[in-house]
């Protein structure tokens, strides 16, 4: 019976036969996809952005915080996706090649994330302690999150994975990342002044379990463009 069913459905047959070939891309594609995210958001670190936001928007209503934080997450969004659109071209313009580019990228991550491991990181300490001092200026968020860190970081993904194509992995990267700074930063902002002395633990935590991400993902740059290069 079983023997005869097979011979009656070749179709079957051949399906069960192509569709294992194709499963290996398409993890290797949602690796990639993953990998970018976790990246990214770990240099964008939401969870500061958002404390930052609160600090700044203090004594402001619903409706203003809301609209300030979607004004930074878009400003956010355009510099990050220019970066990773037009990171590759401008490393072409003066000559650099994408696999020494990756190596270089991949050290400064390195050197980030240990930064951030040793919860000292210099680009998350100015703009929090100057926050209460600027008057409603989203500009410690906007550079805090678009740091040239993650500018270095998103142009890395865009020539790790993508070479000179349209690099989608780290585009889609960069959206999440900048859509769950939004939320982050919305909901944090609506606790007010109760979201800056519950939030600092919980913020060193996660930036250091971010820096080893960070260290993981430099170390992994930099190797393939070693691999690449010499290779």
């Amino acid at each position: 019976m079983a023997a005869c069913a097979d011979a009656s459905h070749p179709d079957r047959s051949r399906t069960w036969l192509v569709a294992p070939r194709r499963a290996p891309f398409e993890c290797s594609q949602m690796e990639q996809h993953l990998q970018a995210i976790v990246t990214v958001l770990s240099l964008v670190n939401p969870l500061i952005c958002g404390t930052m936001f609160a600090q700044v928007e203090a004594g402001q209503t619903r409706a203003t915080r809301l609209a300030d934080a979607t004004k930074a997450a878009l400003a956010v969004l355009v510099i990050l996706v220019i970066a990773a659109l037009a990171g590759a071209r401008v490393l072409q313009v003066f000559g650099v090649s994408l696999d020494a580019f990756s190596i270089a990228g991949g050290g400064v991550l390195t050197w980030i994330g240990f930064s951030m491991l040793r919860g000292n990181s210099p680009q998350a300490q100015d703009p929090s302690k100057n926050s209460a001092a600027e008057t409603r200026s989203l500009g410690p968020v906007i550079l805090f999150a678009a740091s040239p860190g993650t500018i270095t970081g998103v142009i890395t993904l865009a020539v790790a994975h993508a070479k000179l194509a349209l690099p989608v992995t780290a585009l889609v990267a960069v959206v999440v990342a900048t859509v769950v700074m939004w939320v982050v930063m919305a909901l944090v902002a609506h606790g007010g002044s109760r979201a800056r002395g519950a939030g600092g633990l919980l913020n060193d935590m996660v930036t250091r379990f971010m820096g080893l991400i960070v260290i993981a993902m430099g170390v992994q740059f930099a190797l393939t463009g070693f691999h690449n290069f010499f290779g």
